[in-house]
């Protein structure tokens, strides 16, 4: 939930409650289809099962704030993948079909849209999850429903007719939390704020200033870690960075004499963060400049100074995406059809347009 919890209280539970959520989900996912006479062997099963147990091990502090903030360039889905193939030397080749499977060239089309599609048993889970935590009731959904709907046609994942209203549903609770929690304007400001304290962290470090962290966190300011320099090495020291590692770096670099680096470690702190605006369209580029500069005049500071307490940027939501897999339902008749097709009171083809919104981030009354 990265820095959620700022404006959810609730939203503490972590990605290992997720995971292992998602793995309930998945043994009912294939207990349901077995049932159904889909053929899923005990390697298969084990396979989906540990796939989804693995999915987000990628994830570094703060969930998706930080993705690129500590490692240049490789995504958590990629790291993912790193780990469990690291594992699987360990445990002498058990993942194989796990790996196959989470990277989708498994002989079983099915099996991969369980762990990852628009309707697998991870979205399944944290849209009910986050639901809970956070108080948004318009994103709770009957996941279980969903999942006693499954079936399997021509090697691919269907929904039952009959479940057709639970996939509207679902497709509208993924809208509502996006907007509502995902990309709620103060948690973005938030992680705004986290993702730029790490970049000048790192700045002073290339420039030879030694910032106190834990010894996980100061390896990874002072390297630069790329998807082609990154080794099992990193891959350990990685595994061994979390949330507390980042809360304890911002609670010594509040006190330090770099302006930049303590403002923006007490802004988080202190929960006194810049103030953001949300509009339809862009911010020019005249009112940008005419801010940094009076900024500037105000603390002394220099324009890449300003550029950390004064940005702007875009968000985008997208619930349904048919260009990329759709969810197919199971008529009648035996067809299978898309769901915006199928769906008889919702104009789900609105679902599947990007909705984008533009922001600006500033201080409210100059900076403490």
């Amino acid at each position: 939930m990265g820095m959620s919890y700022l404006v959810f209280p609730g939203a503490h539970h972590t990605r290992f409650h997720h995971a292992l959520g998602s793995m309930h989900l998945m043994h009912q996912a294939i207990e349901v289809l077995r049932y159904k006479k889909v053929e899923i062997t005990e390697k298969e099963a084990d396979g989906l099962l540990c796939a989804i147990l693995l999915h987000d091990i990628g994830h570094g502090p703060f969930s998706h704030a930080m993705e690129h903030s500590l490692v240049d360039g490789i995504s958590h889905e990629e790291l993912s993948l790193r780990f469990m193939q690291h594992l699987n030397e360990e445990f002498e080749g058990e993942l194989s079909c796990a790996i196959e499977i989470f990277k989708g060239t498994y002989p079983k089309k099915f099996l991969n849209q369980l762990v990852s599609s628009q309707l697998d048993m991870d979205r399944l889970d944290y849209l009910k999850r986050d639901s809970f935590y956070t108080g948004v009731a318009e994103g709770n959904i009957n996941a279980e429903r969903l999942i006693t709907m499954l079936n399997v046609v021509d090697g691919s994942l269907v929904i039952e007719e009959k479940g057709i209203y639970s996939v509207e549903k679902f497709l509208m609770a993924r809208r509502f939390m996006y907007w509502q929690v995902y990309l709620h304007k103060t948690g973005i400001v938030a992680e705004q704020l986290l993702i730029r304290v790490l970049r000048r962290a790192r700045e002073l470090s290339a420039a030879g200033i030694d910032l106190p962290g834990s010894e996980a966190l100061k390896y990874f300011l002072v390297n630069r870690v790329s998807r082609e320099t990154f080794n099992k090495d990193m891959l350990q020291r990685f595994s061994s960075l979390d949330d507390v590692d980042v809360l304890s770096a911002l609670k010594a670099w509040q006190h330090h004499s770099d302006f930049v680096l303590s403002e923006l470690s007490k802004m988080i702190l202190n929960r006194e963060l810049l103030k953001v605006k949300v509009k339809d369209k862009p911010i020019g580029d005249k009112k940008m400049a005419r801010m940094r500069e009076d900024l500037t005049e105000d603390l002394g500071l220099n324009a890449g100074e300003a550029d950390y307490f004064i940005f702007s940027g875009t968000i985008e939501n997208r619930a349904y995406n048919h260009e990329k897999e759709n969810i197919n339902i199971l008529m009648g008749n035996s067809r299978t059809v898309d769901v915006a097709r199928a769906s008889d009171h919702l104009n789900l083809d609105a679902l599947s347009k990007i909705v984008t919104k533009h922001y600006i981030c500033y201080p409210k009354k100059g900076v403490s």
